[in-house]
């Protein structure tokens, strides 16, 4: 993936040295507004302990819920049997853009655990994965109407992932979540 895909100030964001919580915490509102979308939040786990939290969101106003955990907290088991975007996620799958969780294949979406768990309608569910495994995941979203993800927007997502892979294993490994029940 080529640098040349990421608005400059991604590109910045992404470029300078620092620490991985100071790249989230520029990146997350900043991705909000280069995708002209609702909220953005990101999960980082720790596939060791399938424990995680959401320390980052970003949200275009107060009218969209907030998704943020203070503390680590164990996975439910039956998260990858819920949530087949969890799953896909697991198994280290590309990301997955959803323009309608109403009409969306349930196969790939969960229509009522999307509802009950999130409240959007359209999403980008970036994969965050190093050597086989998934340390967090990246959720752009819309709320209250569908979205058509453009080519652009996956390059985006694409290039991002990649670039904070590292980042996000770096902040689990650094985090003490390993200690978490």
């Amino acid at each position: 993936m080529t640098d040349q895909i990421l608005p400059q100030v991604l590109e910045q964001i992404l470029s300078d040295s620092k620490s991985a919580d100071a790249v989230f915490s520029a990146l997350v509102p900043a991705l909000g507004e280069v995708l002209n979308c609702d909220r953005v939040f990101l999960y980082l786990r720790n596939p060791e302990t399938q424990t995680g939290r959401v320390p980052y969101c970003w949200r275009r106003n107060s009218n969209i819920p907030e998704v943020w955990d203070a503390e680590w907290k164990k996975e439910p088991e039956s998260l990858g049997e819920e949530d087949p975007l969890f799953a896909a996620a697991l198994r280290t799958e590309p990301s997955i853009f959803v323009e309608d969780v109403e009409t969306a294949n349930p196969e790939v979406v969960n229509k009522d655990f999307e509802a009950k768990n999130f409240g959007h309608r359209a999403l980008i569910h970036a994969h965050l994965c190093s050597d086989g495994l998934l340390w967090g995941v990246l959720q752009p979203c819309m709320f209250d109407r569908p979205r058509v993800w453009t080519d652009f927007e996956g390059q985006v997502i694409a290039a991002v992932t990649e670039k904070i892979s590292p980042l996000a294993v770096a902040y689990v490994t650094a985090s003490g979540s390993k200690d978490e029940p």
